[in-house]
């Protein structure tokens, strides 16, 4: 897959954009020697990429997130270093964002700086089978508050339908109408068709721009 330097991840809660950004963290390694992902779900019940530090570490990606992340201690609070992914030109980042208002508005400090670079994707990042987003006209609703939040605009799809550990090869190609609804209704291109490893051989050769996920650890 090819990418930007800065690769910007958004969804509603559920959209498994998490899951997506930590992979696509792990496919960015293997390419380039500087990689950080950043988390931007600044409220505490929330985090999820810490669930993967231990995991970044051994690769090697740097991790960017508050201080409070893992622990009992509810305070909405952007690390110090959120800045550097702006400054140092030199690394590729991935920005997981919070999946309400809050989060998009933590992207929002540093959305100029971005915006200015001009070297950044933005995606959305959807899935059909979550209760708020079964639909398009609701995707989009969802679309245009995060936009609105952020003050940045949407440039790719990512459709990541799924039903978690059941999902099925029915399933994934079920959903490949309604993310190409949503792509003709916003004019915005389908960047990938994210999957579970365990299916990504039985469908590569029937979805283009297949992307296989290999499941986060949940730290208990």
């Amino acid at each position: 897959m090819i990418y930007k330097r800065i690769t910007i991840l958004c969804g509603h809660y559920g959209s498994g954009k998490t899951n997506v950004a930590v992979n696509m963290a792990y496919d960015q390694k293997e390419k380039y020697e500087r990689v950080a992902i950043a988390d931007l779900d600044i409220v505490n019940p929330y985090f999820r990429t810490k669930d993967s530090a231990k995991d970044f570490e051994d690769r090697g990606i740097e991790l960017i997130c508050s201080e409070y992340a893992g622990s009992n201690v509810d305070i909405p609070a952007l690390p110090q270093q959120i800045y550097s992914i702006c400054d140092q030109k030199d690394k590729q980042v991935i920005i997981d964002v919070g999946g309400d208002d809050r989060g998009a508005y933590a992207l929002g400090r540093i959305a100029p700086s971005i915006l200015s670079e001009n070297n950044y994707e933005m995606l959305f990042v959807i899935n059909c089978f979550r209760p708020l987003t079964r639909d398009a006209e609701s995707t989009l609703e969802v679309m245009r508050e995060i936009e609105y939040a952020a003050n940045m605009k949407f440039t790719a799809i990512v459709n990541n339908s799924n039903l978690g550990e059941e999902t099925t090869r029915e399933d994934v190609l079920k959903s490949l109408a309604y993310a190409e609804e949503i792509s003709q209704k916003t004019g915005l291109p389908i960047k990938c068709t994210s999957v579970y490893n365990r299916l990504y051989d039985d469908l590569k050769n029937d979805i283009p721009k297949l992307f296989s996920l290999k499941l986060q650890d949940k730290i208990n």
